[in-house]
């Protein structure tokens, strides 16, 4: 089977790569496992200095990977590709590793010795989406190797290059071949793989019925398995908020990266008293965007990853229109071609009956909606499948943390939007997944407990 990656900048196929055989497969988990045990055996310190080196290999490509980017999945090259958070989530990772996997000391006396170690999982499979691929990615990979885990890579069909650029930078700076894998499979093949036991561990980012398909795979194998599946994240604005941050934020939230990003913003609430200013300044910022081709410095918003998912997001807006809901950007002023090119869009007189308030949209449109009072935002965030984060906003730090304690998400942040903290657990519930990745948490679910009862003479 040939995977392909058609750019959505003109429809041409950008890349091309053949799946691997179920046998090609197998042998590829066979050298992983056989390299995992000398890997695992390396101290601690020589396999996070190895990783960090992989890390510098990639930022040394960035010059490459860029309008590489661009060409895959839409970003405009004004913005620098992602290496800044890419090497800001695996620096971290690496800082506390040793105490993250350090041993718990239970006892050590003249009678016993009892301790929990943290052993790897042995090989884990990180099947990374396409919006972020080198950041997505590197969440996993990083604390993978790191925790002695050998890692294979399947990365999206839209960015085909990103995982081989990933193993041929890890390659580059002395991580062994075998440990750390680029793989191209189809999807039965994967499942295949799951089902047969092939992983000690799955981590997946990506659709709620890819992470059913993991699931699925998984099922009677008691593999572990983590997954990030969307959200449909809200903002709420209170009446106290610095309004002008909110609208920045909240807006750039919504619209950057076309709209293409889990922990978007999709839903905003805003206090009555502020509700018309906040529309009038995120009006006038999207106004301000420019349409046009990624490779373009001056290009501020560019296509969607593809045709398909510009076709969702239009389809979910012109049904809240036509529901009732109210456009607030002109279309003779963002020139579309139909396809992947798509304009941002404000919707106000929304409200949860409709698609774009209620499924995930993942582009460059937001609905706005006034709330009387917290019970109100709080009734309208949690009603939602999705359970990423949500972004409060208010100068009064207690409010905001009674109001996050009973929102059902992930994360809460106060006064900023759109932003993955490595020293956070990064989880979701509901439709968004379970698992954690980054953190101590991160460490702990990509090892295993064992524990250790030495009884001495």
């Amino acid at each position: 089977m040939t995977i392909q990656c058609t750019s959505p900048i003109d429809g041409s196929i950008y890349a091309e790569r053949e799946t691997l055989s179920r046998a090609d497969a197998d042998a590829a988990v066979a050298c992983a496992r056989a390299a995992q045990a000398d890997w695992a055996a390396r101290p601690l310190a020589e396999r996070i200095a190895l990783v960090q080196a992989g890390v510098a290999a990639v930022g040394a490509m960035n010059d490459e990977i860029v309008p590489e980017l661009a060409w895959q999945m839409g970003r405009p090259v004004r913005y620098g590709g992602e290496f800044g958070g890419f090497n800001e989530r695996a620096s971290y990772m690496a800082e506390i590793a040793e105490e993250a996997l350090a041993p718990i000391e239970v006892e050590d006396s003249d009678a016993f010795r009892r301790v929990i170690k943290r052993v790897p999982h042995g090989v884990v499979l990180v099947v990374a989406p396409w919006n972020y691929p080198y950041m997505t990615a590197i969440n996993t990979v990083a604390p993978a190797l790191i925790a002695g885990n050998a890692v294979l890579l399947k990365h999206a069909s839209q960015t085909l290059l990103v995982g081989e650029r990933m193993a041929a930078a890890f390659a580059s700076a002395g991580v062994p071949a075998d440990v750390f894998q680029n793989v191209f499979l189809d999807h039965a093949t994967t499942s295949a793989l799951i089902a047969d036991r092939a992983f000690g561990f799955v981590n997946f980012t990506g659709s709620v019925g890819g992470g059913r398909a993991m699931e699925q795979a998984a099922a009677g194998t008691f593999t572990g398995v983590g997954l990030e599946l969307g959200g449909k994240d809200p903002g709420y604005v209170m009446e106290d908020a610095n309004l002008d941050a909110a609208v920045d934020t909240l807006i750039d939230g919504a619209m950057f990266n076309s709209g293409q990003c889990c922990c978007g913003i999709e839903r905003i609430y805003v206090a009555e008293s502020l509700f018309d200013a906040f529309v009038e300044k995120a009006v006038a910022i999207v106004n301000g965007y420019k349409l046009g081709n990624p490779l373009d410095p001056e290009t501020t918003l560019g296509p969607m990853a593809h045709v398909r998912f510009a076709e969702e997001v239009r389809a979910q807006t012109a049904e809240a229109i036509a529901a009732g809901a109210t456009a607030h950007i002109k279309a003779e002023d963002f020139p579309q071609d139909g396809g992947a090119y798509l304009m941002p869009q404000i919707l106000t007189g929304v409200d949860h009956s409709m698609r774009v308030m209620r499924e995930e949209s993942f582009g460059p449109v937001v609905g706005i909606m006034p709330v009387k009072s917290d019970e109100e935002a709080i009734a309208l965030m949690n009603d939602s499948d999705f359970g990423l984060t949500a972004s409060l906003w208010t100068q009064d730090i207690a409010r905001a943390e009674a109001i996050a304690d009973r929102i059902e998400t992930g994360t809460v942040f106060m006064n900023r939007a759109d932003y993955l903290d490595p020293g956070l657990c990064w989880t979701g519930c509901k439709d968004t997944g379970r698992g954690g990745g980054l953190s101590v948490i991160g460490y702990h679910n990509l090892t295993r407990p064992k524990s250790y009862h030495l009884k001495k003479a």
